[in-house]
């Protein structure tokens, strides 16, 4: 399996800082960067894609609800209409601040809670997957891995969207194939099964979920998280383990 690293960045906001961003974009393919919604501001949203270039990272836009106080973290009920309003106006604000740059924006990542509705309700999906395919230039759509890969690429092929599927390095896996809810034990790996987990889909394009059942996933990139050093040296590794 032929895996490229991603990551959120550019989650900063003001005075407040989040994640190691600086030490993680040199060891990764692609950079999930936050449009100003669920966080972000203009001047993170801007060093952010400097930095991204300077390490020849692919950028794809990183929408979500507007709930910076919650960082996008909650659902939001919207009607179709104000979601693909959403899903477009923090595209392009990436899009063309890249450009400006001499950069061009490749995919768009949904966040948190708009990555998890998209994922569960079919219509939310389906909003979502017109608004990426209805923006003035091809853009590829990114979305979780699952049992229902399949339909979700039939879905897609229908409005003539690429896909790329994703998976997680460091979250524990459900029976059904979605991520076990972070409230359970176990939800997130300790470093070291998080290596063994890469080992194995890298090997064997599988995960072994929760009650230790051996689940098969189609793959395309493989999600990172690198909000401290320990997440830091995992990345490191992690890439040695792909490369």
């Amino acid at each position: 399996m032929s895996l490229r690293l991603n990551c959120d960045l550019g989650e900063s906001f003001g005075s407040w800082k989040m994640g190691l961003d600086e030490a993680v974009m040199p060891h990764i393919d692609q950079a999930n960067i936050a449009c100003g919604f669920h966080a972000g501001d203009p001047l993170v949203l801007q060093k952010t894609l400097t930095l991204a270039k300077q390490n020849s990272v692919t950028i794809g836009a990183h929408p979500g609800y507007p709930d910076l106080v919650g960082f996008g973290r909650r659902s939001l009920k919207a009607s179709a209409d104000e979601l693909k309003a959403m899903v477009h106006y923090q595209i392009a604000a990436i899009d063309g601040m890249a450009q400006t740059q001499g950069l061009t924006l490749t995919y768009v990542k949904p966040h948190g809670a708009m990555y998890n509705d998209m994922m569960a309700d079919a219509a939310v999906r389906a909003t979502i997957m017109q608004a990426v395919s209805d923006y003035h230039r091809p853009l590829v759509l990114m979305l979780q891995s699952t049992p229902q890969s399949a339909q979700h690429q039939q879905e897609a092929d229908s409005i003539g969207l690429e896909l790329w599927f994703e998976i997680f390095a460091d979250r524990c896996y459900d029976d059904d194939g979605k991520l076990l809810t972070r409230s359970k034990p176990g939800a997130v790996h300790s470093k070291e099964k998080m290596l063994a987990q890469v080992k194995q889909l890298q090997e064997q394009g599988t995960v072994t979920t929760v009650s230790g059942h051996t689940l098969t996933l189609q793959a395309d990139t493989l999600c990172v998280h690198g909000d401290n050093m320990d997440g830091v040296n995992a990345i490191q590794e992690i890439r040695r383990l792909i490369s």
